[in-house]
């Protein structure tokens, strides 16, 4: 992109595609190639958890680098990493429970703050401090139904499932009314990675958008 999008436009992304891409690496090396082949199948915005070795300094170096890709830091746990983590170019950032001096600091700083929660108090807390989206998390345990009896009650919420969200189930949590679905290691397969098989992961990134979009009909 010739230039960093800003938080309309972000946000904007995220519901246009759906889809979050949840990246944990043992090492960050094939971070871009992986941001790439998943880009190439429409998945464009990725969230680089903070628990990947060095990943303050890959975070600058991929934000830094061309392409469609946005990048955006997870698992953050506290202000501090949430500002280093901006100052190191993430465009958002998620976490997996709901931290207010996060949700504070992302404000003042005007990048889109996605903060995790479970239960209904937990996900109104979250959006009235402030959230941009809510991440359901895990929503494995819950299921779609679980996003649908929340947003008849709180129909202004805004949520991103994530934990346990699949290709074969993505479409039933956008049917149940998410706003986006959160998902890791069933786009990102481990072993394609490993061996290289990026179109292996362009392909499933753009059945998955797809799945998406026709959940959206």
């Amino acid at each position: 992109m010739s230039r960093s999008p800003d938080r309309a436009e972000v946000l904007r992304i995220i519901e246009e595609t759906g889809v979050v891409a949840v990246i944990r690496l043992a090492s960050a090396e094939p971070l871009l190639r992986v941001a790439e082949a998943i880009a190439a199948g429409g998945v464009r915005v990725i969230e680089f958890t903070m628990t990947t070795p060095n990943a303050l300094e890959v975070l600058a170096e991929v934000s830094a680098a061309p392409g469609a890709s946005i990048f955006g830091a997870g698992t953050v746990l506290d202000a501090e990493t949430a500002r280093s983590a901006i100052l190191a170019g993430a465009r958002f950032i998620v976490s997996p429970v709901l931290c207010p001096d996060v949700v504070r600091l992302c404000r003042r700083y005007g990048v889109p703050v996605v903060p995790g929660a479970m239960t209904p108090t937990e996900i109104l807390t979250a959006w009235e401090l402030g959230a941009d989206m809510v991440k359901v998390f895990p929503a494995g345990v819950l299921g779609p139904r679980y996003i649908k009896d929340i947003l008849a009650p709180l129909p202004q919420l805004r949520l991103i499932p994530t934990g346990g969200v699949t290709l074969e189930n993505a479409g039933e949590y956008i049917r149940a009314g998410a706003a986006a679905v959160g998902v890791g290691g069933d786009l990102l397969d481990a072993r394609a990675i490993a061996e290289g098989r990026w179109q292996a992961l362009t392909e499933r990134a753009a059945a998955l958008v797809q799945c998406v979009a026709e959940a959206r009909k």
